[in-house]
């Protein structure tokens, strides 16, 4: 995994530290655009697909999802598939959820450094960034649960943002402060239950808090 050195804009300075962000339901609500691509697969292959309770349960990697669907031995060729007419249908109605630029920028306006860790599909994930302008420092995609504790550590992150109860264990794994907002399929609750150390009503909070942990977070690396 390649670390960029530098911060933004080109300054070499090296970040003070590192925050991590999940993407799908932290930063973006993608479910109405993961809706009408599952519509699509299921228009052209004719297999029924409950697009509606899909979008419920966001977070682990597609294969997870396509399996309650398609036998296992159709899955991969479902998920390349799923990938390869995603952009079609999936960038355009995908939002922004509440202060996720803010939250980014706090990071990086703090001397830090901000990373997108998400279990979807690389280039997916960049066009979704692109086209909102929300502008992190390094995406790292193909990621899931534990297996975000990778690029987490390899970034020096002393935190990591998430909606799931995967990112709180990805966190944790990595050594990281786990921050969880319920806008995603785990509520308040859940999160907590499964260890969060901060639970945050929506990133709207996000810049308020950063400020009073920032000198903590250290570079970690």
């Amino acid at each position: 995994m390649d670390v960029p050195a530098a911060a933004p804009g080109g300054d070499r300075t090296p970040p003070a530290f590192t925050v991590g962000f999940d993407l799908d339901m932290t930063l973006i609500d993608s479910r109405p655009g993961i809706r009408a691509t599952y519509l699509r697969l299921a228009e052209e292959t004719g297999v029924w697909i409950d697009a509606d309770l899909a979008v419920t349960r966001l977070g682990p990697p597609l294969e997870q999802e396509l399996a309650h669907w398609f036998p296992d031995d159709r899955i991969q060729a479902m998920g390349d598939r799923y990938r390869e007419i995603y952009p079609e249908y999936a960038i355009e109605p995908t939002r922004a959820l509440p202060g996720a630029h803010d939250a980014v920028r706090a990071v990086q306006e703090c001397g830090g450094r901000a990373i997108v860790v998400t279990a979807k599909h690389e280039p997916n994930a960049k066009l979704h960034l692109d086209h909102l302008g929300i502008a992190p420092d390094a995406v790292i995609g193909w990621l899931w649960a534990e297996g975000k504790a990778e690029a987490l550590r390899e970034y020096g992150a002393g935190a990591y943002v998430g909606d799931h109860t995967g990112d709180v264990r990805g966190a944790h794994t990595a050594g990281a402060l786990a921050v969880s907002v319920p806008t995603g399929p785990c509520d308040a609750a859940e999160l907590r239950a499964a260890g969060a150390d901060v639970v945050l009503t929506d990133l709207t909070e996000f810049p308020a808090w950063l400020r009073r942990t920032a000198p903590s977070l250290g570079a970690r690396r």
